[in-house]
């Protein structure tokens, strides 16, 4: 639904350069409440297609196989990782017990005197084991809360830390159970020749070794991958296009994709709503008339006027015409701001007047109906909405609101705060303050998609001087990255004797 309607119409005259004259005009909307305005448009870039077009490109959707694979193929590989490195533990201190080794149990050199003194689990056995249990419970919690939470985001490159982090886990986990294996088969052999084995009490040392090494991982982990970068490190600006709102964060140590979700989640939460239709201000009275007012001679005319004579007539017309318009077009448009600007201050007034009158005649039917037959919140809202409709699609109109804002979606937010007993001013909220870009409606998907474009690896970290670009349709954010300098304070000692006046 547009805040205006366009009309083209194309004349079959030809200008002074051989190009057709196109007038534009601004058709004002009718006051119906609704969606009724059709637009038919054609891309006119030789880059870009119709959309006839659109349906010949394979376009991924959000919840094919291909995005559920590559959205949680990583973070299964990682939990099916970690859940056999936590369970490895208590697999090695269990098996002997349970006979899993044959060359030990089944050996008839071995007397069974021999297993059972073998695996028996004197005090300080006991107590390993006890350790070896708050430690998987300790480090079971800590997966928990830092590392088991929903990804947010499916990025283009692999995350190198975590990476690096599933590679020594994979490697401490084969190192282990290789020993173990290794320990049990020599400890089988030292048996059948009667030498002396490893008994229970030092394989449950060898495990809770493990559970410290895999404590160590887990820490060297956070380290890498949730406290290293919070320490400021960079200056990153990001500007959005069209309209040119920018805003300034400091940022720690992120790759550059990893600094890519992170400017979205700051644009979702702190960037304004971006309204295409404020680029979009119908042309004045005085504009069009400043327009019809400037004449085209044709120059190839088969009058008995000199030839020369009206090369230097249209020449001098059209230049005069064109400077004039030069010079007015600043005034115009400061003037159609200031103009605006008046036409919004001068709405917003009326919606407030209008606002507290309605709720003030709510308050009034709720306490003339205290005995009871009030109206529910809805028949109240829908009551009260026709004193309040008009003002406030004439206020949206004027700021170009109309499209975000439905009939339905008013009259519903109406009744919330007429059941929470909200002022007028919480009401009219949405509509007065520019909320987050993640307050639209047409904002609220599941999943968005972005394209992100830079020059280096985006696997690399941050560096001074770099610049990347996130892309959707007609937005996009340039993101331009600076190092903090680095500070040198010294300490200087005032006389107090000088601060005497």
């Amino acid at each position: 639904m547009a805040p205006f309607q366009t009309s083209v119409n194309i004349n079959s005259e030809i200008g002074r350069d051989g190009q057709e004259v196109i007038e534009v005009q601004i058709l004002p909307q009718d006051e119906n409440w609704g969606e009724n305005t059709t637009a038919v448009t054609g891309n006119t870039s030789e880059g870009s297609q119709s959309m006839e077009d659109v349906s010949n490109w394979p376009l991924e959707s959000d919840t094919g196989l291909g995005f559920v694979c590559s959205r949680y193929f990583g973070t299964t590989v990682a939990l099916g990782l970690s859940l056999v490195s936590f369970i490895s533990p208590l697999a090695m201190v269990v098996l002997p017990k349970l006979g899993f080794f044959p060359g030990l149990s089944d050996n008839k050199a071995i007397q069974p005197s021999q297993i059972i003194q073998l695996l028996s689990c004197t005090a300080e056995c006991k107590g390993i084991l006890l350790s070896l249990a708050f430690k998987l419970v300790l480090l079971a919690i800590g997966i928990w809360a830092v590392f088991l939470r929903p990804r947010n985001s499916v990025l283009p490159r692999i995350f190198v830390f975590r990476a690096m982090m599933l590679v020594i886990l994979a490697v401490c986990s084969f190192s282990y159970w290789l020993f173990y294996f290794v320990q049990i088969n020599e400890a089988t052999k030292a048996l059948s020749v009667g030498e002396e084995a490893m008994d229970y009490t030092s394989l449950v040392s060898y495990v809770s070794s493990f559970g410290d090494t895999l404590i160590f991982i887990h820490y060297v982990g956070v380290i890498l991958m949730e406290i290293r970068h919070l320490e400021p490190v960079y200056y990153i600006k990001i500007v959005r296009s069209p309209d040119g709102e920018s805003r300034s964060y400091s940022i720690g140590q992120l790759s550059i994709q990893r600094a890519a979700v992170w400017v979205l989640q700051k644009y979702y939460t702190e960037f304004t709503i971006y309204n295409p239709y404020l680029e979009k201000i119908p042309i004045s009275k005085s504009q069009r008339k400043a327009q019809a007012s400037i004449k085209f001679y044709e120059v190839d005319s088969n009058t008995n006027t000199p030839t020369g004579q009206t090369r230097s007539t249209t020449g001098s017309a059209t230049g005069s015409a064109s400077r004039r318009r030069d010079s007015s077009t600043h005034n115009e448009r400061y003037y159609e701001e200031a103009e605006r600007e008046r036409r919004v201050r001068k709405r917003r007034a009326r919606l407030l007047s209008a606002a507290e009158d309605a709720f003030a005649h709510v308050r009034r039917v709720r306490l003339s109906a205290a005995n009871g037959g009030a109206l529910g919140p809805r028949e109240a809202a829908q009551a009260v909405f026709p004193s309040l409709a008009r003002a406030l699609q004439k206020y949206l109109r004027a700021t170009r609101q109309q499209p975000r804002h439905s009939a339905d979606s008013v009259l519903a937010h109406l009744a919330r705060c007429l059941s929470q007993d909200a002022s007028p001013r919480a009401f009219l909220e949405p509509f007065l303050i520019e909320g987050p870009v993640l307050s639209a409606e047409q904002e609220a998907r599941p999943i968005q998609r972005w394209s992100l474009i830079s020059d280096e690896l985006l696997a690399r970290p941050l560096a001074d001087n770099i610049e990347f670009q996130l892309r959707q349709g007609d937005i996009s954010l340039i993101c331009s990255i600076k190092q903090l300098p680095k500070f040198s304070l010294t300490e200087e000692v005032v006389d107090p004797k000088s601060n005497r006046f």
